[in-house]
């Protein structure tokens, strides 16, 4: 085996001149991966439905030096999913990665969960991610070059929550089964599929449990309590992950479910 990387180690970590496909980029973990890739030198198409922060995400990838498409459009059908897949063929010649940060929740109790907001938790999360994977990967297969597929899991994949998870936690045990499955059937190929799964981190949706509030305080201990590295996650503890999976440093990795939940899942 040729040693030659160890010259330069961070060289495994390169995605300099990849194409990458962000779904869900005007999300909180879509926008956080398209501005990781963006800072490491990969070309991107950005993708979602709300344009005004679309067009937001796309400006702060330019600013960091990279070559942005955005397409005004969500995973949600076969149809959308491969102009996506055709936008960044069209742009950039390619495509090398593919991240699907574009996903659901819908909190309630069983009783007062009706199955139409079931089914759209899972469509979200499920049969997007799905989609998505299958029109990026049919793309990947025809270049003959291999490629990333980066899902996005949840520590609720593996664990179950009392307060009205059974839609989340459902389809994110089933995004853990789509990565392991394909992981197995594009491996051979030289196509792999990850999944990153962390806790709670910061974003406008949880910004409450990090503030100095009655609130926070009666919620914050009990969850630290849980959590091996004593903190809630930020952006950054994302980033690693994500360049590791997008990149060959993670080669020999595939169907694999990457906690990004400081312990929380260990304990």
């Amino acid at each position: 085996m040729s040693e030659d990387f160890l010259k330069n180690p961070l060289s495994l970590f390169d995605v300099r001149g990849k194409t990458a496909i962000v779904t869900g980029a005007s999300g909180a973990f879509g926008a956080l991966a398209a501005k990781v890739l963006a800072g490491a030198g990969a070309k991107l198409v950005i993708a979602a439905g709300n344009i005004a922060e679309l067009d937001k995400v796309a400006h702060e990838c330019r600013a960091l030096g990279a070559e942005v498409k955005p397409v005004g459009l969500r995973p949600s059908n076969e149809k959308n999913c491969d102009a996506i897949v055709a936008a960044a063929v069209e742009a950039f010649g390619r495509l090398d990665i593919l991240v699907v940060g574009s996903g659901k929740n819908d909190v309630a109790k069983i009783g007062d969960m009706t199955p139409d907001r079931f089914e759209d938790v899972m469509d979200a999360n499920v049969t997007q991610s799905w989609l998505m994977a299958r029109s990026a990967s049919r793309q990947m297969l025809a270049q003959g070059h291999g490629g990333k597929i980066i899902l996005m899991s949840s520590a609720r994949g593996l664990l179950g929550h009392p307060a009205g998870y059974t839609a989340y936690c459902a389809s994110k045990s089933a995004v853990d089964g789509i990565t392991k499955a394909l992981g197995c059937e594009l491996g051979p190929t030289g196509i792999t599929v990850n999944a990153i799964a962390p806790t709670v981190f910061r974003s406008a949706l949880t910004a409450w449990m990090y503030e100095d509030t009655e609130k926070a305080r009666g919620v914050r201990p009990a969850f630290l309590a849980r959590v091996p590295k004593g903190r809630l996650g930020e952006p950054s503890d994302l980033a690693g992950p994500l360049l590791f999976l997008a990149s060959a440093a993670s080669d020999f990795y595939t169907g694999h479910i990457l906690y990004a939940d400081g312990g929380y899942t260990a304990g």
